[in-house]
């Protein structure tokens, strides 16, 4: 079974022209997002902390012309958060890029990794290096 470290990995990060970006930090919380209906369990997920979660929402409302995530407070209502229909779709265009582009680029990757000096079995060790 393959792990992460066991293969070339292709991270696409889009720069919007305003200054803000969407990579797969917000992708994978507005999808944890979606599966919990909580901004906090779905920042524990990736190891964030409930403030740096609800940054990364806040951000991700106010680059598009309309929210990703609605959220409610907590208390005896038992708060929770929703990806909106916009979310959904922002999540769903995002997850097809990252797709296509690993299918686009696939035969370009394996040359490049078969171009590698070491294998991927004998990880470079930049601490003997110095």
């Amino acid at each position: 079974m393959n792990t992460p470290s066991d293969t070339t990995r292709l991270r696409i990060r889009l720069y919007f022209p305003n200054g803000t970006m969407f990579g797969p930090g917000k992708a994978d919380l507005l999808a944890l997002i979606g599966q919990t209906g909580s901004i906090a369990a779905a920042g524990r997920k990736l190891g964030m902390s409930y403030k740096r979660a609800w940054g990364l929402v806040d951000t991700m409302n106010n680059m598009f012309g309309e929210p990703l995530v609605t959220s409610s407070r907590g208390g005896a209502a038992h708060g929770g958060a929703t990806v909106t229909e916009t979310g959904e779709r922002v999540l769903a265009l995002y997850r097809k890029l990252q797709e296509n582009s690993r299918s686009a680029s696939a035969t370009e990757i394996a040359t490049l990794q078969g171009l590698l000096t070491r294998s991927e079995s004998q990880p470079l060790d930049i601490a003997k290096q110095k």
